[in-house]
């Protein structure tokens, strides 16, 4: 079994993807409550602006976690710092140069350009790093930063390893570390087959709206804590 669960509430999903999707800082604090009271360990949220989109802005991200914290005291909270969400390098750090010691971590994937300075940036605010990994080839970047973090996740995202399935994708990019200490998980098509590996393997593992939006065998859910109910369920495990 996992060591470790976390939630992933809402990633890049809006309303139109499942009407469970928590958007506002009132609506992220009432599903992480229910995600942690349904087993889940540490929370990763996309925090929204007025508009509903994904935002970097100190003030954004501030009353997100507020928020959360408020509903889930002593749980690790952490935040995305995706490119997609501001894609310019220079406009990125320069937003994360403002946030203060808010979120407990911060996800930076090692494929995109500046990784490294977002990283270093991050942990000069008080703010841990989770290495996101979606490739061999971003392992190899991650190891040879070498700096502090409090998480790395292995990541197997359809559509970036051709020929591969989840599992295979998982696979190589574990190849490349030094340590079996990680986070495995899957988006989309990918995510029960490689949490039902992951958690054979005993590996950390994630789950939420942001990765899956039905139960294994597409059953409909009702928000996060639906599929956190399924980490103990025979139907997993089959």
């Amino acid at each position: 079994m996992a060591r470790m669960v976390k939630v992933c509430l809402n990633g890049d999903r809006g309303r139109g993807d499942h009407p469970g999707v928590p958007i506002t800082p009132a609506e992220l604090a009432r599903e992480a409550e229910a995600a942690v009271q349904a087993g889940a360990q540490a929370i990763h949220l996309h925090p929204r602006g007025a508009d509903e989109k994904e935002s970097l802005g100190w003030s954004d991200v501030r009353v997100a976690v507020e928020a959360v914290r408020a509903r889930c005291p002593g749980v690790p909270i952490g935040v995305s710092t995706r490119q997609e969400i501001v894609p310019d390098l220079w406009e990125r750090l320069a937003l994360l140069a403002e946030w203060d010691r808010g979120p407990d971590f911060a996800s930076v994937n090692f494929h995109e350009v500046g990784a490294e300075q977002i990283a270093d940036l991050l942990i000069e605010r008080g703010i841990e790093i989770e290495a996101g990994l979606f490739t061999p080839a971003a392992a190899e970047d991650y190891v040879a930063w070498g700096g502090p973090f409090t998480r790395v996740l292995v990541e197997a995202i359809p559509g970036i390893s051709p020929g591969q399935d989840g599992v295979e994708a998982a696979q190589a990019t574990l190849a490349v570390l030094p340590t079996t200490d990680v986070l495995v998980h899957g988006e989309n098509e990918w995510a029960w087959p490689v949490l039902r590996w992951a958690m054979t393997q005993g590996y950390d593992v994630r789950v939420g709206l942001e990765d899956m939006l039905s139960g294994p065998d597409g059953e409909q859910v009702r928000g996060n804590a639906d599929l956190l109910g399924y980490l103990s369920d025979e139907q997993l495990h089959r």
